[in-house]
């Protein structure tokens, strides 16, 4: 701890969501990010002091601070489907071995971190059969760290829907974490896809491993009704030509879902994808209120849609960036890039924040009070 601050690296930090996470009571000492155009936007954010724009291989451990908390969010693409699912030797996901080595390089050098938090789409647990994941386990267990896993649904915080992995590793013992484990699976957070992941560890990880259980707070989130504006900055809305040619896309039972929300009468969200099925673009929209996945956009498709139906009049639009930033529990204050495709790409690549908040509240903080307990009731004995 620096001051009353906790310490932390946010590696692969895009945009800096993690540190908002976090919060105040968090200090940054080192940012990592590749990208120019998600540096550009952490920077008009938050400075520039402790932000390295470059290649996470040349980040020196010999001019790293010590930290507490070491965060990575390292590129997902080849643990997905749209990457192949080539995995953790893939050239983007395979990234990660790039950042382990500055997590060994600081145990090494007498500057161990406390926790280390991995972030990933929930795929990993899958990808090459299991043994990428088996590979991150195996790691986190040669370096002297217990740990535990959870799949995480921003959609407990925000209406979106987006399941992300986190992997949370601890230096100590088990008695850190009692308050938040458990002796079995719990289905919130450990579907059977981990369940299975964690049946092909090897013995010497299982004893490393735990089953992570943080208690879920009641939280009051924001509705898609409070996020979707009538009159929405950034993006126009579609003529009734292009709105029409969606419809026409729908498959019966998504018109039939459309067609219940006119009945209604009133002011309905709807958010639809365009996606490729049995070789023919059809548009899924859902009333739930949830919208989808944020994703990259990387083309028009992959951009979510927008449907406000009042009766019989329905009207359609791309998502708005600040909606999008919304989604991802961003601040309104938070500055967003003017360009409206580096805004969506920023949002669509981040990690939700209020499920950080969530992890610091429920782990990170808890955990990081006990080792600084420790470590005095330590000295305290050392002095008697």
């Amino acid at each position: 701890m620096t001051g009353d601050q906790y310490t932390f690296h946010e590696d692969f930090s895009g945009a800096g969501m993690a540190r908002i996470g976090l919060g105040e009571s968090w200090l940054c000492l080192r940012a990592c990010d590749i990208d120019a155009k998600k540096c550009r936007a952490y920077r008009e954010n938050f400075g520039n002091s402790h932000l390295y724009e470059g290649d996470i291989d040349d980040v020196k451990v010999a001019g790293s601070l010590p930290a507490q908390l070491a965060w990575a969010s390292f590129p997902c693409q080849d643990t997905s489907l749209a990457g192949g699912y080539s995995g953790l030797a893939g050239k983007r996901s395979g990234t990660f071995w790039a950042w382990w080595r500055i997590v060994e390089g600081m145990k090494a050098a007498g500057k161990p971190y406390d926790i280390v938090c991995i972030e990933n789409v929930r795929g990993l647990l899958t990808s090459n059969s299991g043994t990428d994941f088996a590979a991150i386990c195996e790691a986190l267990t040669k370096e002297g760290y217990i740990f535990g896993a959870v799949v995480i649904n921003a959609s407990l915080f925000l209406p979106q829907s987006r399941e992300r992995l986190f992997i949370v590793g601890i230096r100590g013992d088990k008695e850190l974490v009692e308050e938040v484990s458990s002796n079995k699976p719990v289905p919130l957070w450990h579907p059977q896809s981990m369940q299975t992941a964690y049946e092909h560890l090897g013995k010497k990880a299982r004893k490393h491993w735990f089953w992570f259980n943080p208690s879920l707070p009641y939280v009051q989130k924001p509705t898609l009704e409070e996020i979707i504006s009538d009159e929405p900055e950034g993006v126009a809305w579609h003529t009734p030509q292009e709105t029409k040619r969606l419809i026409s896309m729908m498959s019966p039972e998504n018109l039939r879902k459309l067609n219940e929300q006119k009945d209604k009468g009133r002011r309905v969200i709807g958010m639809l994808y365009r996606r490729t099925r049995e070789g023919q673009q059809r548009a899924e929209v859902r009333f739930d209120g949830i919208a989808g996945c944020l994703r990259t956009a990387t083309g028009g498709s992959s951009r979510q849609t927008v449907v406000i139906v009042r009766g019989k009049s329905v009207r359609s639009r791309l998502l708005a960036p600040r909606e999008a930033a919304c989604l991802m529990g961003l601040p309104d204050s938070y500055k967003l890039p003017e360009k409206y495709n580096e805004s969506y790409h920023l949002c669509g690549d981040g990690v939700a924040v209020p499920v950080v908040r969530f992890l610091a509240e429920t782990v990170f903080e808890p955990v990081l009070e006990k080792i600084a307990e420790d470590i005095s009731s330590s000295k305290m004995v050392a002095a008697e």
